[in-house]
């Protein structure tokens, strides 16, 4: 299966784990809950889902690379304690509490969440002295004398044995009490996480031409040839970062992540052509309205590469503009929740003046948020929302002091008047995007009419997180018709069949 199936197969199995009868007992007893095993390529996001999974289920997380380990820190440590037999006393071998163990009861205490996900990564590359440890840790759930806390479900993790010598191989009675999930790449799924998260356009297009350089792992005399998600998407921050210190990546720079030298080579010569076209295209005057003649004659004659790459450059600027409005949009709607809570015409909310109602509100809005972030229960776009609703909550409060306002239904008017300020600058950055929008399609209809190039930006603007959620919000008629015109659903697989037959 796929990255984002394995995902939700690991979310509802966490679920289902942890849900308890009407005594408050697990449905399913720790012991019959069996381990999932999550084995799959380098590189394909193992390790993120399982971030992502403890986000959405609202539970803790501990992870662990099993190779760091040795048989001590596992297990723990011995020490001689004495004992009394049959009125004889003995001296015995004990040991301390295992490292792991210990954390998940410091990460309990640190963030109060008592339920939670044990992960342990490279699992079946352990060493020898290792091994028997993690067999006993796979069908037992202890780490030496001491148990996994109940409500806390193990996740495993690791690489099949053509992609990793130290692999050793479990038997049939570790298999039998383990839930194995196998993960496959997958492009398209990767790409839907890459709109997300806004990776650089430049490897979105590239990937959308040559799918086959996603994810290839090659074994040759000169060594272990790789390109990776996890290589592309390092890559996509590095490039970012350069760019935004006037740099720009060169060959070398692409090999240090993109370890296939054939596929960093293209890459590196087909970032050139990108800031090339960047150049030559002028895609802010096309957004802006701006659809030169010239331009649209060239393009129409371009290769098909320089036009996938020219479209990727259009989807990529749309794109800060669709996320800009999603960002604004979800600010104003957490505000507002936020405020509902001193509102003082909602019965029972607490009394007191204006002030020391958002004294209150920001104190309690700053409290639960940081416990929230420092349990990593946040994301980085959640965790910078927040941080921006709780600056507007201190320049509301700043704003009555600074007026004198201490009527409770005058400060009410004024804070209302500043958030609507928040919801216009939401509808402003929502008619932004739409007219970039509708300036794309001018320009597109102007150099391709409807013709496949078409297809592949509707194609793109369906797969693009806030693209949807933008689309959902701003009606552009054009999208609708070329979207049910074109036979959309249809006519995609002769497109990818192009696109990805033009790296072969």
């Amino acid at each position: 299966m796929n990255i984002k199936r394995a995902k939700e197969e690991i979310k509802n199995t966490i679920e289902a784990y942890l849900l308890k009868d009407s005594y408050g007992s697990y449905e399913i007893p720790s012991m019959r809950q069996r381990p999932v095993f999550l084995i799959g390529p380098p590189g394909i996001g193992k390790t993120q889902i399982m971030e992502q999974v403890a986000r959405e289920c609202q539970v803790g997380l501990v992870a662990y690379t099993i190779t760091h380990h040795t048989r001590q820190s596992a297990v723990g440590l011995p020490f001689i304690t004495e004992k009394e037999y049959d009125g004889k006393h003995y001296s015995v071998t004990e040991y301390t509490m295992s490292e792991i163990v210990a954390s998940i009861y410091d990460k309990i205490e640190s963030t109060g969440l008592k339920e939670g996900i044990l992960f342990i990564d490279e699992i079946n590359c352990v060493s020898e002295t290792l091994a028997p440890t993690m067999l006993q840790f796979l069908q037992y759930k202890t780490f030496g004398n001491h148990s996994i806390p109940e409500g806390w479900v193990i996740v495993t993790a690791g690489n099949p044995p053509e992609y990793n010598k130290s692999v050793r191989d479990f038997d049939v009675v570790t298999l039998d009490r383990i839930k194995l999930i196998q993960v496959e790449p997958d492009y398209e799924v990767w790409k839907a996480y890459a709109y997300e998260n806004g990776l650089h356009p430049a490897i979105i297009s590239y990937l959308n031409a040559r799918t086959e350089n996603f994810c290839r792992i090659e074994t040759t005399v000169d060594g272990k040839l790789f390109a990776t998600p996890r290589g592309w998407e390092d890559l996509s921050r590095f490039i970012q970062i350069s760019e935004r210190l006037g740099r720009k990546p060169d060959r070398d720079v692409v090999g240090e992540y993109i370890q296939f030298p054939k596929i960093s080579k293209d890459f590196a010569n087909y970032l050139e052509l990108y800031y090339k076209y960047e150049e030559d295209y002028q895609i802010d005057e096309i957004l802006s309205g701006i659809i030169r003649e010239r331009l649209c004659d060239k393009l129409k004659r371009a290769a098909f590469d320089e036009k996938l790459n020219v479209i990727g450059l259009l989807l990529s600027r749309l794109g800060q503009g669709f996320r800009k409005a999603a960002d604004q949009g979800d600010k104003t709607q957490l505000l507002m929740e936020a405020l509902k809570e001193i509102n003082p015409e909602t019965e029972g909310n607490a009394s007191g003046s204006m002030l020391s109602r958002l004294a209150s509100l920001r104190e309690k809005w700053k409290k639960e948020w940081n416990s929230k972030r420092e349990a990593g229960l946040l994301s980085r776009r959640e965790d910078y929302l927040r941080r921006d609703v709780e600056g507007l909550l201190f320049k509301y409060e700043e704003t009555l002091k600074r007026e004198d306002i201490t009527d409770l239904k005058t400060a009410w008017e004024r804070i209302s008047q500043m958030f609507e300020e928040e919801s216009i600058q939401y509808d402003e950055a929502l008619s932004e995007a739409g007219k970039a929008l509708e300036h794309a399609f001018d320009f597109m209809e102007a150099a391709f009419g409807d013709g496949q190039e078409m297809v592949i930006f509707v194609t793109e603007l369906n797969t693009g997180y806030y693209s949807v959620q933008f689309l959902k919000e701003y009606d552009c008629e054009r999208y609708y018709q070329y979207n049910e015109r074109l036979l959309f659903n249809t006519r995609e697989d002769e497109i990818r069949a192009r696109i990805n037959g033009l790296g072969r």
